[in-house]
């Protein structure tokens, strides 16, 4: 303990600099309460005083021994647990997403548990909802594993789908699969998901994908109103399904008419009008020209192209029809709406019925 240049304690201090691991035990003829005391401070195991006995040692050096395989153990479960975690991230990672978007981690730290899942820790920028009605059907003649192996292979092609697009996919227990997106997906995305799986799998999927520009907390808002949204989806006949999403792909062709539109599904121009009607409580108009205007709105939000070339992409013919058109939808021109246009002027314009409460622009794109 007492030694020239370098004591015992200074020497211990600059060991626990050097060799953070070791455990240190004093043998000293020096009963000195300050030498003990700091000892104490730094973590000493014992200290024992001269002249030694030997089952004085021996007792001494069985208990450091005993407290380092403890620690040792200790160690190799926390090594385990943080292993066993690692395997099973993406499993945590569905887990928390379910219950976060079923409402169930309120009062938790959203961020906290975001980051420990290594996600990002702002809110998804699109949710998603992807229904197989098939799969919910109790009296379906699917076996389980069957119906398993189904969501699964669904699972699988909506994450090759997304690609490199950071997402989370979780499912209910009825078979509904969630999406959480952080960024961006493309706009077709809805229609490519229910093309691709029917074709590959043979089975008719509703998929509904929605913007969400609010917080973490409003986040399951969001989703109970894609869930809302694609249920409605199974009151809709095949036709007007396959009607809208056409519309939804073509409306910026100047020849899509109503008349034309008719003949490729077959069916005549009066009857297709009514079922829209009655189905979507929309016209063929109004159904074209909502998507076109939320074209317009996407374009408007994301670049500064002039107005007549977001008029030419929209699918209008001139300017002018096109700013008439979205007037009317919107109750502002497009040049004041990039300017400083308000969504909630235009909400009694579109049929809004307050699903989505102060939406904000992109929110207002899903509702159009």
């Amino acid at each position: 303990m007492n030694m020239p240049f370098l004591n015992g304690i200074e020497l211990i201090r600059a060991l626990q600099q050097k060799c953070p691991g070791c455990r240190y035990l004093i043998i000293s003829g020096h009963d000195e309460f300050a030498y003990a005391q700091e000892a104490v401070r730094l973590g000493v195991e014992d200290y024992i005083l001269k002249p030694v006995q030997a089952d004085q040692l021996y007792a001494a050096l069985e208990r450091l021994s005993q407290r380092l395989d403890e620690e040792h153990q200790r160690m190799a479960y926390v090594t385990q647990a943080a292993q066993q975690i690692e395997r099973n991230i993406p499993l945590l990672r569905q887990r928390f997403c379910l219950e976060w978007l079923e409402g169930q981690a309120e009062g938790r730290d959203l961020t906290e548990q975001l980051a420990f899942l290594r996600l990002p820790s702002y809110a998804p920028v699109q949710i998603g909802v992807v229904r197989w009605p098939a799969a919910e059907a109790r009296q379906t003649l699917m076996r389980e594993n069957d119906r398993q192996l189904f969501l699964f292979a669904v699972e699988n092609m909506i994450s090759e789908l997304l690609g490199d697009l950071p997402h989370v996919l979780f499912r209910e227990s009825n078979g509904l699969i969630g999406i959480c997106l952080w960024q961006e997906a493309p706009e077709e995305i809805e229609s490519i998901l229910e093309q691709q799986i029917s074709s590959c799998l043979n089975i008719a999927i509703h998929v509904h994908v929605e913007n969400h520009a609010g917080t973490l907390e409003h986040t399951p808002d969001t989703y109970r109103h894609c869930r809302e949204l694609v249920y409605g989806e199974v009151r809709l006949s095949p036709l007007v399904r396959r009607a809208r999403q056409m519309i939804q792909e073509e409306y910026a062709e100047r020849d899509l008419t109503l008349e034309s539109l008719a003949s490729r599904l077959q069916v005549s121009a009066v009857y297709l009008s009514r079922v829209l009607k009655k189905e979507l409580n929309d016209s063929f108009v109004t159904l074209v020209t909502h998507a076109r205007i939320r074209k317009a709105l996407q374009l408007l939000d994301s670049t500064t192209l002039p107005i007549h070339m977001i008029a030419e992409r929209a699918g209008y013919d001139t300017q002018h029809y096109f700013s008439t058109a979205f007037k009317k939808t919107m109750g502002i021109s497009p040049a004041q709406y990039r300017k400083d246009g308000e969504p909630s002027t235009a909400l009694q314009r579109i049929g809004y019925n307050s699903a989505c409460p102060n939406p904000n622009r992109h929110q207002l794109i899903s509702i159009l």
